[in-house]
């Protein structure tokens, strides 16, 4: 990767056991800690920064905000802890991973929502942790393979939980610290119903979150949609000069992005969807980490034509301010479940939380039948699925927040992220902790499109006047009818997909045989699940070359032909 943190609860004679300090932009040697940093943008306001001071030392990696007009993050979190303790990370903003040692104490912290992992492992006999998982990986003498998580990987999109596809391999879980020897548990993250006005509130937290981030350097860009959450950062932000979208020129996605971007001033250039689009060579498939699928990196091919040193993007605005993972009413239209835009008073958590992760039964049986994991996938994924979910319990005070909960400590897509703030000084808006305060404050009933698009409006009576091309009408349920109508009705245009055929493009360019030659076997699965078996292997083959025993579980099942 382009950047990344490493670093070891010990001296420089521990850490050079595993990496040559070349390798780093800059080391901090502490009194309990070392740890190198690579990040082109160390010292820019608004992202990486270090700090060392006769009271100890501070690194902060990815993008963060402070309190007040200090310039180093890291410095002021130093001073900030000499005066408050662990209550000051309650005061950093971003998503990012932060380290911190005074000799009394020495920890490494997540943001809020941990949307920047810390991998960890204690192996080679001093804890070694980090943000990529495979370099922290490869520090694993006789690394064994982890069969549940490799399972969950493969059937749902997501390895839940702290555990990872090895087993002396870990991460930090949501909203938590690590140190030499344990995990603590922060308070950050815990739903607390209240009432306000919700609407205004969410206005005044995004517009005060777009300027915060609108310090990032340089020439700016958009990775923009036709629908609700991207707009939103364009018609805030008038320095951002160019819009990407991924989709043919003539699709109506693009078509929808094009005007926005016209609308606001900004250049826009649509990528046509070739091999690069679902391409998961060595360099997308590490951003997978080993344990979510880097199917949506949609951009990752073409990021040598975004000519940007920031980017913007809307990743899980629609998670955090419309609820999707809200449970909600539906009911059967035309063969197909709609909901109904109300919260159902006695959810499945299980089933809503499957649907959102992607669970598809008759692949995962496909995929059990064809390969030797002797594992009934429904009954696996249901069990591990609902595990995770009372693991968060206890910050939850709903079944619906508690659903949410578990959702967003284990989003899918979270590479999507990962991979522009390797290539980009990258803001990631609804990491910003207002709101997220936002979030957890506001009922579910309250966390809808509704909400959202009326917060929208009191920002900027415009924002709506061009309507996601698949969504002309307020309420779902009128949209489902008239894409049932235009479905059924010659010479109407029907609805179309806001992204490329992910079947067509895998079979167009015949990636059965450029990604997964020696798993014939698979090759009539979904490409989704291909895609799923090949970062797999991919992000193993990238620090190892000791991969037997997950190999053998993709054989061939004897009972296949």
């Amino acid at each position: 990767m382009n950047t990344e943190l490493f670093g070891v609860f010990g001296g420089m004679e521990a850490f050079t056991r595993f990496r040559s300090t070349d390798e780093f932009d800059e080391m901090l040697v502490g009194p309990s800690t070392t740890v190198g940093i690579r990040d082109s943008g160390l010292g820019t306001p608004g992202w990486s920064a270090t700090y060392e001071s006769d009271d100890g030392v501070c690194a902060i990696w990815g993008e963060v905000y402070v309190p007040g007009s200090e310039s180093n993050a890291a410095r002021w979190f130093l001073e900030a802890y000499d005066r408050e303790g662990a209550d000051a990370l309650s005061r950093l903003n971003g998503s990012y991973l932060l380290v911190l040692d005074t000799g009394d104490a020495a920890f490494t912290a997540t943001d809020p929502i941990r949307s920047r992992e810390c991998f960890y492992t204690d192996d080679p006999g001093v804890r070694v942790f980090g943000t990529d998982s495979s370099t922290v990986a490869a520090t694993i003498q006789e690394p064994e393979f982890r069969r549940d998580a490799i399972l969950e990987f493969l059937h749902l999109g997501v390895t839940l939980g702290e555990k990872t596809s090895v087993e002396q391999l870990s991460r930090l879980p949501i909203d938590s610290y690590l140190t030499r020897s344990s995990i603590e548990h922060l308070e950050r993250f815990v739903y607390d119903t209240q009432e306000f006005d919700y609407a205004e509130s969410l206005a005044n937290r995004l517009e005060r979150a777009i300027d915060r981030r609108s310090i990032l350097p340089g020439r700016k860009g958009l990775l923009l949609s036709a629908g609700y959450d991207s707009r939103m950062l364009l018609a805030q932000l008038p320095e951002i000069e160019h819009c990407y979208t991924v989709g043919s020129p003539t699709a109506q996605e693009v078509a929808g992005a094009n005007r926005l971007a016209t609308q606001y001033g900004a250049d826009h250039t649509a990528f046509e969807p070739d091999e690069r689009y679902l391409h998961a060579d060595e360099t997308k498939v590490r951003y997978s980490q080993g344990l979510k699928e880097s199917l949506h990196i949609h951009h990752a091919g073409y990021s040598d034509e975004m000519e940007v040193d920031t980017m913007y993007h809307g990743l899980l605005c629609d998670t955090f301010f419309r609820g999707h993972f809200t449970a909600q009413v539906d009911f059967e239209v035309f063969g197909k479940r709609i909901p109904f835009e109300r919260l159902d008073p006695d959810p499945d958590p299980i089933d809503v939380l499957l649907s959102r992760f992607g669970y598809d039964p008759s692949a995962s049986v496909d995929l059990a039948e064809r390969t030797s994991f002797d594992v009934d996938p429904e009954s696996f994924v249901r069990q591990s699925v609902r595990t995770e979910f009372e693991s968060v319990l206890d910050r939850s005070d709903s079944i619906q927040n508690a659903i949410n909960c578990c959702g967003i400590s284990n989003q899918p897509s979270i590479p999507f992220h990962t991979q522009l703030a390797d290539n980009y000084f990258a803001s990631f808006l609804a990491a910003d902790t207002e709101l997220l305060e936002w979030h957890l404050q506001a009922p579910p009933a309250e966390r809808t499109t509704e909400t959202f698009l009326e917060a929208c409006e009191m920002i900027d009576a415009d924002m709506l006047k061009h309507r996601p091309p698949d969504r002309p009408h307020d309420l779902t349920l009128f949209n489902e009818m008239e894409r049932f109508v235009r479905r059924k009705t010659p010479f109407l245009e029907s609805f179309e997909s806001p992204w490329p055929d992910r079947e067509q493009q895998f079979n167009q360019h015949d990636f059965d045989q450029r990604l997964l030659p020696e798993l014939e076997h698979v090759h009539d699965l979904p490409a989704r699940h291909k895609l799923r078996l090949n970062d797999f292997l991919g992000w193993t083959d990238s620090w190892t070359d000791s991969a037997e025993q997950p190999r053998t579980w993709l054989d061939r099942h004897p009972s296949v032909a």
